[in-house]
């Protein structure tokens, strides 16, 4: 009979080892190489990973490995299966107990959050709610916009914005089913075959007498024939 913890640790002084040398060598944790040169095998995983351990790290240090594990069998290794064979029962009911506890906590969350919601549908809002009335949005107004439109075999049209004087913006045949487009609220309009084009302005149709020649001043308010 020898002592197993004390034999390791003597080995591994005499090659002046340290704790993080043999863990990376051996890929043994260093917590669990103290536990065998203590014999604390309790804080192993079990009794098969302390007689792998034991084999390895003797055999690291030089020793004979199998020795190791056959004075671990013959000392520890019945009481040490029975001690963790009581333990067992205890980690289960703990476990169980913590796996309760979450239900029972899960179950009162649930719980109050139906309170939660009922309370809020109940005492949320009044009985009758009136509801909101939006006023209606009022309709953008109408862009001042002149617009021609050749009707019959079409018209020629001189434009310019603003009175007699006024630049010239549009000067063409319009055909007909041809339409022209010009933003402005004021033009001056010479025509020839004027009842060959229809006019409006702002979206409202200009009145035009027919004739081979006209001139027309066209405002908002108002429309002034100024010869032809």
């Amino acid at each position: 009979m020898f002592e197993i913890g004390n034999s390791l640790r003597e080995a591994r002084v005499r090659r002046a080892l340290g704790y993080p040398e043999v863990e990376l060598a051996t890929k043994i944790r260093a917590k669990y190489i103290r536990a065998l040169e203590e014999e604390d095998f309790d804080i192993l995983p079990s009794e098969t990973y302390a007689r792998g351990f034991l084999r390895a790290y003797a055999d690291y240090l030089g020793l004979d490995g199998q020795l190791y594990v056959d004075e671990f069998g013959s000392r520890f290794g019945s009481a040490w299966r029975e001690d963790q064979a009581h333990r067992q029962p205890s980690r289960v009911r703990a476990h169980r107990g913590v796996e309760r506890r979450a239900v029972v906590l899960a179950l009162a969350g649930i719980a109050a959050l139906v309170v939660l919601v009922f309370v809020a549908w109940k005492f949320g809002g009044s009985s009758n709610p009136t509801p909101s009335v939006l006023p209606p949005r009022p309709s953008p107004p109408a862009a001042s916009e002149l617009v021609l439109r050749g009707v019959g075999r079409g018209a020629y049209v001189q434009v310019r914005r603003g009175g007699p004087a006024g630049t010239i913006v549009l000067q063409a045949t319009i055909p007909r089913g041809g339409t022209e487009r010009l933003r402005g609220a004021e033009f001056t309009l010479t025509i020839r075959h004027s009842g060959n084009l229809r006019v409006s302005l702002r979206g409202k149709p200009v009145a035009l007498p027919a004739a081979p020649s006209l001139r027309v001043e066209i405002g908002q308010d108002s429309t002034t024939l100024l010869g032809g």
